[in-house]
């Protein structure tokens, strides 16, 4: 790889570890080429990256970032996910790594704050942006539902008793 190659990357990695919200670390060695591109593909569709890089590079791209804690980690063959959601890249690493023991995640960063593998773990259990989004537009239509039900109700019951008025008239 040539200096303009290299430059072109430490720059791509520099934005990527400022405009993310999380980001994890792993070691990946053993893992085949059918596992990677496995992982890659949950990645994509979870709205998170999988990024192989020099450590190097790497570490030279933290600085200055908000990420920069992981600096310690990139020793070995390390991969890095991120995603701008705060819980994709974290959710499909561990779950990964429960069902492919290869992948061993060492660490992570979401914003300033330094994650430990436990951490990393514990953020993956946390619902996801879209699901907290659902349950919050859940939350709001409940009252706005339950109201139309007792505006309604009075109607309602009004209705069943010209009913059965008129089903009384009509067997008499």
């Amino acid at each position: 790889m040539d200096r303009t190659a290299k430059a072109d990357l430490v720059s791509t990695l520099n934005g990527v570890f400022t405009t993310n919200a999380v980001v994890v670390v792993a070691h990946y060695k053993g893992l085949t080429v059918a596992d990677m591109q496995k992982l890659r593909a949950q990645m994509k569709q979870a709205g998170a990256t999988v990024k192989v890089a020099k450590n190097r590079l790497a570490s030279i791209a933290l600085d200055g970032t908000d990420v920069a804690s992981i600096k310690p980690l990139l020793k070995g063959p390390t991969l890095l996910a991120y995603s701008s959601d705060p819980v994709a890249a974290a959710k499909v690493a561990v779950d990964f790594a429960k069902t492919n023991d290869k992948l061993v995640i060492l660490g992570g960063a979401m914003g300033t704050t330094a994650l430990n593998p436990d951490g990393v773990k514990a953020l993956a259990t946390l619902p996801s942006l879209d699901e907290l989004r659902g349950k919050l537009v859940g939350l709001i239509q409940a009252p706005a539902t339950k109201i139309a039900q007792v505006v309604n109700a009075p109607a309602a019951k009004l209705a069943r008793v010209f009913g059965a008025y008129a089903k009384k008239d009509e067997a008499a």
